[in-house]
């Protein structure tokens, strides 16, 4: 996220709280698509993580992007922590290990998308190259430690850096080590909206294994597909997982609502203020009795604020977000919005979407999200391999591209953007089972060729 929300409108009941989802309802006639994904920077020459500070850092190569777009930048404590695209909608922010995030705005189609995403990265090259950097497109550092991760100077990574290890054992190495690529949708009303989260919830694991590409950890091989994935399992149970409740006969804006007063808060801005107070309640500060900062009450900025701060499969904002894929490279980034595009955005697809999960019990659901990063498309349910499924997902996705008919400038429908997976079913194996193949042979057990490799 580039940047925390500012809006000190005051929040006193909890129908508020719901009406601040509701608000995020459209016209499917203005339906969009946001496609947000991290890449972890490192020095060409070396191979080393690439620290805030210097001449060749995190700031400087920042600074060097911000002359490249014009984008104004978005500053902590003096710091420069991003940029933001006043015009356009589009951000640049950075994660707490440097990974460098491009949220791309709100667009009609995959095409425009992909023109994004291309124009983002030759201007990241560009920014990047001088100060000998280059970018992974793997789902986690290959080679660094946790300890040899640089961490950057964003105020509410501090806070998060604090709580982490009392809830989790593997939240530092999610925030300082992984790197995600996911995709926003849009829903017309709150059944919309719950037919959506249903069936992205069910489908996540699909698209895990479909986009595994994190399976090297310090210097070697980590027993995972999707170590990433894994890293999510034991992060923070209070604010991850399938949420099941959301299966549950009634499932809406307010059982969601519900589940996040539940959740604890990280902090609260005020001003250019962060204040810690992670594990506190919510329904504390609606109600003035937060014990950190007495007397201070909810704002429509707190809301949206710690809305952000959980992180399920399947997010919940004013717009929907799929949480489940490593990063891959442009082709993949394409592909994955490709995937739930073509899932979510046509009715008929929808529903035979909707027909191919339905039949799934939460223990199921559950089964499959643990399994899947070990096992990737090798995996099972409902006594099917999970590679059939992932198939049938992509031909409904493919039939739900064709049948929006957004095409290019060269006739070609979104459809074209789902060849990858397709090859990758077609195969039976994903990118990282074909680094972990590359890591026994041509690589002679060694990740560094990961960074000639495996690049932007």
């Amino acid at each position: 996220m580039a940047r925390d929300t500012s809006d000190t409108t005051p929040l006193t009941t909890r129908d508020e709280l719901i009406a601040w989802f509701s608000a995020g309802e459209k016209p499917r006639e203005r339906f969009a698509i946001g496609t947000e994904h991290e890449k972890i920077p490192f020095y060409t020459a070396d191979h080393a993580p690439v620290p805030y500070e210097g001449e060749r850092g995190i700031r400087a190569l920042l600074e060097n992007l911000g002359r490249e777009t014009g984008w104004e930048p978005i500053l902590d404590a003096g710091n420069i922590i991003g940029l933001a695209n006043n015009e356009g909608g589009g951000a640049i922010s950075i994660e707490p290990g440097g990974q460098f995030e491009l949220s791309g705005a709100p667009l009609p189609d995959i095409h425009a998308t992909v023109t994004e995403l291309d124009e983002h990265l030759a201007a990241a090259r560009r920014a990047a190259e001088p100060l000998g950097i280059g970018f992974l497109d793997l789902g986690m550092s290959p080679k660094w430690t946790r300890e040899a991760t640089p961490q950057m100077p964003k105020s509410r990574y501090r806070i998060m850096r604090n709580y982490m290890p009392k809830v989790g054992k593997l939240g530092l190495d999610m925030m300082l080590r992984t790197a995600t690529v996911q995709v926003n949708v849009d829903f017309a009303s709150e059944a919309d909206m719950v037919r959506k989260m249903r069936v992205s919830l069910a489908l996540q694991p699909i698209a895990t294994a479909l986009f595994a590409n994190s399976p090297f950890t310090d210097g070697r091989p980590n027993g995972f597909l999707s170590r990433r994935s894994e890293i999510w399992r034991d992060t923070d149970a209070d604010r991850t997982g399938m949420l099941p409740f959301a299966f549950d006969e009634g499932f809406g804006y307010e059982a969601y609502v519900d589940w996040l007063l539940d959740v604890p808060m990280y902090f609260v801005k005020r001003g250019e203020t962060y204040h810690d107070v992670a594990g506190a309640s919510f329904r504390d500060l609606m109600e003035g009795r937060l014990a950190q900062l007495p007397g201070e009450r909810a704002t429509v900025s707190d809301w949206a604020n710690h809305a952000s701060t959980v992180f399920p499969e399947v997010r919940l904002k004013r717009f929907l977000e799929m949480r489940g894929a490593d990063v891959g490279g442009p082709a993949m980034i394409a592909a994955q919005s490709a995937f739930w595009v073509g899932l979510l955005y046509d009715e008929t697809a929808l529903s035979a979407a909707w027909d191919l999960v339905r039949g799934w019990s939460a223990n199921e659901r559950e089964s499959i999200r643990a399994a899947v990063p070990r096992l990737g498309l090798h995996a099972s349910i409902g006594g099917r391999c999970l590679g059939a499924v992932a198939a049938e997902a992509l031909a409904i996705a493919r039939t739900g591209l064709q049948a929006r008919a957004r095409r290019d400038g060269n006739g070609r429908d979104e459809a074209v953007y789902l060849q990858p997976l397709e090859a990758i079913i077609a195969a039976g194996r994903s990118h990282a089972e074909d680094r972990l193949a590359d890591y026994e042979t041509a690589w002679e057990k060694s990740v560094e060729p990961a960074f000639t490799a495996c690049t932007f």
